[in-house]
């Protein structure tokens, strides 16, 4: 086994957690690897050091097939991992040092315990749906798929009109701020802010969810994931702001995009007391009742 570390520290992040993850790292004889950033912060104000040898500037300069990436951050840094990744079957250990974290699960106070079920191979593999995107995005967009959720929004004040096709049949013209489409994993968070459903990450399912409709009809769909979505913009602005994940680009007015379920998917470690429905309980107080202290 290798250990990739990607990690984008923050006042958050305890100096002292992440060097007892790295020592229970190299105790077991386990070779890794830490980027560049998370290196410089750990040697310049942790105390410690990571020799040369062992960081890496981009990861794909250092993975390989027995690789496991553990994201040490937020939910956005196991995003920005997944796409340092690159669309390769290698897994994804998420532990939390920022807010909620509902992607990266374990946190990091818990982060040494869950290495080394790690290192003991005491952990199942789940793998998560993927979103790819294709038309009339900017070129420079070179992961087009979406772990979360593919979203377009309004650049100014005005409304914004995105008209949906479901394999081939029009579905509505949606005007207001914009409309998410988000994986089940997704579900959970950009799409779940807008009113939309929660979904278990293993449905094979998409959910599209309008972001402040103006007709209050418009509800969101929850539709199979073998369908083929069109997305055509209708703008009275040149521009809107669409959005993969956490990259933010914009695209032209009339734009058309389609989105499908990609071929690649995302592989998440998950450790064996740890499963969904209890995540949703710790993060979102997902079914607490008040009144159920007092009983």
């Amino acid at each position: 086994m290798k250990i990739i570390l990607f990690s984008r520290p923050t006042g958050s992040t305890s100096k002292e957690r992440f060097s007892a993850l790295l020592e229970e790292v190299k105790s077991h004889g386990v070779e890794y690897y830490v980027n560049e950033g998370a290196a410089e912060w750990f040697n310049n104000n942790a105390g410690g050091t990571i020799p040369a040898q062992n960081i890496y500037a981009t990861m794909q300069d250092v993975l390989t097939d027995d690789s496991v990436v553990i994201s040490y951050g937020g939910d956005g840094t196991l995003l920005s991992a997944v796409r340092a990744i690159g669309g390769r079957s290698i897994p994804v250990l998420g532990i939390n040092s920022g807010r909620l974290g509902f992607l990266a699960v374990v946190q990091q106070e818990e982060a040494v315990e869950a290495v080394a079920a790690l290192i003991a191979g005491d952990y199942t593999i789940e793998s998560r749906a993927l979103l790819k995107v294709e038309g009339d995005i900017e070129d420079n967009i070179d992961f087009p798929l979406a772990f979360n959720e593919f979203s377009v929004q309004r650049q100014h004040m005005g409304m914004i009109g995105t008209r949906v096709e479901i394999d081939g049949r029009t579905v509505a013209n949606y005007w207001g701020d914009g409309m998410i489409v988000a994986t089940p994993t997704g579900s959970t968070a950009y799409s779940l802010s807008a009113g939309g459903p929660i979904l278990a990450p293993e449905c094979h399912c998409i959910v599209l969810t309008p972001i402040a409709p103006h007709n209050l009809t418009m509800r969101p769909i929850v539709v199979p994931d073998s369908c083929r979505l069109r997305l055509t913009i209708e703008s009275r602005d040149q521009w809107a702001v669409a959005a993969i994940d956490n990259e933010n680009f914009t695209i032209r007015n009339g734009s058309t995009l389609t989105i499908t379920r990609a071929e690649r998917e995302v592989f998440l470690v998950k450790l064996q007391n740890i499963c969904f429905y209890d995540a949703l309980k710790r993060k979102m107080m997902w079914g607490l009742d008040g009144r159920e202290s007092k009983l």
